[in-house]
């Protein structure tokens, strides 16, 4: 039940952040994703048959440290966009803070959840380990259910704030770089992919800190 619990809140947990993408971009002019009917929540509108189910399901299956996956990215035309540079950044940004903010959601209703302080540290703990062994309650069930939402939506948003393309936080570094850096652009546009495998394999836990200490924070 956890692992399939795990997998639907990283599905809707995608298509939020894809979404959020969508409605950016809509309010600065581009409609695009409403025209392409992806402004909504229907998975099926969304789901990526490798992205969102068989890699992160395989990832929960042998027991992955890291859990990451990705929904049918939203389309935009940059040309449609009032100020290109700046509205490319403020796309990007939407989609990590979309998952910040659910986060942030389910990390004040869990506030409210009748458990124990000393109850709620231990499933605290023991949620991003997918430990079953801490319910043993519907009351914590739920809370134990807020903080794997709360979780997984933290490592999306940190992981896609990485700073190389595909992933949006190259978005938000190129609107900030200097036009004089194009060269560094160019590298990292046509490497991305590569350096990107690289830092997932080699370079995630650098991230981990940031992910559990927002996660602490927060949960």
């Amino acid at each position: 039940m956890i692992l399939i619990f795990s997998l639907i809140v990283l599905i809707f947990s995608v298509m939020i952040h894809e979404v959020s993408h969508g409605a950016v971009a809509y309010k600065l002019g581009d409609d695009t994703a409403k025209v392409m009917g992806r402004l909504n929540l229907n998975p099926l509108k969304h789901i990526d048959p490798v992205g969102s189910v068989l890699l992160p399901l395989t990832l929960i299956l042998v027991r992955s440290p890291i859990l990451f996956g990705w929904a049918k990215p939203v389309p935009y035309n940059p040309y449609n966009l009032r100020d290109p540079k700046k509205g490319a950044a403020l796309i990007g940004a939407a989609g990590p803070l979309s998952n910040f903010f659910v986060a942030a959601v389910f990390g004040l209703l869990g506030r409210f959840i009748p458990l124990d302080q000393a109850t709620k540290l231990f499933i605290t703990q023991s949620a991003p380990l997918a430990n079953a062994e801490a319910i043993g309650s519907p009351m914590e069930a739920l809370y134990f259910a807020f903080m794997m939402i709360i979780f997984i939506n933290i490592l999306l948003g940190v992981f896609n704030l990485v700073p190389i393309p595909p992933l949006d936080g190259s978005k938000v570094l190129f609107a900030i770089l200097p036009s004089s850096y194009y060269k560094v652009q160019q590298f990292l546009e046509q490497y991305g992919m590569i350096i990107l495998l690289f830092f997932i394999f080699f370079g995630f836990g650098l991230i981990i800190p940031i992910i559990y200490n927002l996660y602490s924070f927060i949960a």
